[in-house]
C-alpha cells in the first residue's frame, strides 16, 4: 500500500471511530459530545485525504478550511462548505463553559443538534470513502 495511502487511511480509520462516538453519544443523551465527535470525525476524515493527496503537515482543526483545501483538488468538496461551517460551531462551543453567557454547554445541546451534527459529518465521510476506499 502507497504511503500516503496508508496515513489517509488511518486518519480515516478514527475518522469513523469518532462517528461511531458520536452515534453512542446521542443515543444516551450526551449531545455536546456527539457534537464535538462528530466534528472530529468530519475534520479527520478530510485530513486523511489531504494527506492521501500528498499533503505532509495539516495544523488546522477547521472542518471549512479543510473543506476549502480539498474543493481546490476535488470541487465537489465545496457543496459541503454549510456542514462544515455548522460543524465549527462545536469544536470550541461543546466544550468550554466560557462559550455561553451562563451554564455549562452541555445545557445548550439537544438531540437535534446532535443528529444534525452526525448527519453533516456522515455525508462528509462518505464523500472521502469515495476517493479513500474506491
Amino acid at each position: 500500500m502507497d504511503n500516503n495511502l496508508r496515513e489517509g487511511m488511518r486518519w480515516f480509520e478514527q475518522a469513523e471511530a469518532d462517528l461511531k462516538t458520536a452515534t453512542d453519544c446521542c443515543s444516551t443523551g450526551n449531545y455536546y459530545a456527539s457534537a464535538f465527535f462528530s466534528q472530529q470525525a468530519a475534520e479527520k476524515a478530510l485530513k486523511g485525504l489531504l494527506y492521501f493527496k500528498g499533503f505532509r503537515a495539516i495544523l488546522t482543526h477547521s472542518v471549512l478550511d479543510l473543506i476549502d483545501e480539498a474543493a481546490r483538488l476535488l470541487p465537489l468538496f465545496k457543496e459541503l462548505g454549510d456542514y462544515a461551517r455548522e460543524l465549527d460551531r462545536h469544536y470550541i462551543g461543546s466544550r468550554y463553559p466560557n462559550s455561553y453567557p451562563s451554564g455549562a454547554p452541555h445545557r445548550y445541546y439537544t438531540v437535534e443538534m446532535a443528529q444534525t451534527c452526525i448527519n453533516y459529518a456522515t455525508s462528509i465521510l462518505e464523500e472521502v470513502r469515495k476517493y479513500l476506499k474506491g
